[in-house]
C-alpha cells in the first residue's frame, strides 16, 4: 500500500513547487481556480491527496504544464548494490574513499581545464 502514499507525496510537492516556481501565494493560486487558501495549503501540506487531475489542474493554474511518460526502469542501482554487499564494511569505507578521491581529482581537472591551466 506504500504506492498512494507516494502519489500522494508527489502530488502535494508538485503544486507546491508550481505554486511557488509561479510566485504565487496560496491564496492567490486558490483564487485561479476558484477555491480557498486553507484547500491550497491542505493539498500541499499533505493533509489531503489530490487526484492526478486536480494536481494537473493546480499546476496549469499556475501557468505550467506536467509532461508524465512511462520509461523503461533502470537498474542499475539494484546492480550497484548487489555488487557491494559481500564487502566488509571496512572494504566499503575504503571504496568510498578511493572514489572520493577520484571525484576530487576530476574536479579539480576540470577546474584547470575551464581556467586553461595544466
Amino acid at each position: 500500500m506504500a504506492q498512494p502514499a507516494q502519489r500522494h507525496l508527489l502530488g502535494n510537492d508538485l503544486v507546491r513547487e508550481a505554486r511557488r516556481r509561479a510566485g504565487l501565494t496560496q491564496r492567490e493560486l486558490a483564487e485561479r481556480v476558484g477555491t480557498t487558501q486553507s484547500s491550497i495549503a491542505r493539498v500541499e501540506s499533505g493533509r489531503t491527496a489530490p487526484s492526478f487531475e486536480s494536481v494537473l489542474h493546480l499546476v496549469r493554474a499556475c501557468g505550467l504544464d506536467l509532461d508524465v511518460m512511462l520509461v523503461e526502469r533502470d537498474h542499475d542501482d539494484i546492480w550497484q548494490a548487489d555488487g557491494l554487499q559481500d564487502l566488509t564494511a571496512s572494504q566499503r569505507l575504503d571504496r568510498h574513499q578511493r572514489l572520493s578521491h577520484q571525484l576530487h581529482e576530476l574536479r579539480r581537472a576540470g577546474a584547470r581545464a575551464r581556467h586553461g591551466t595544466a
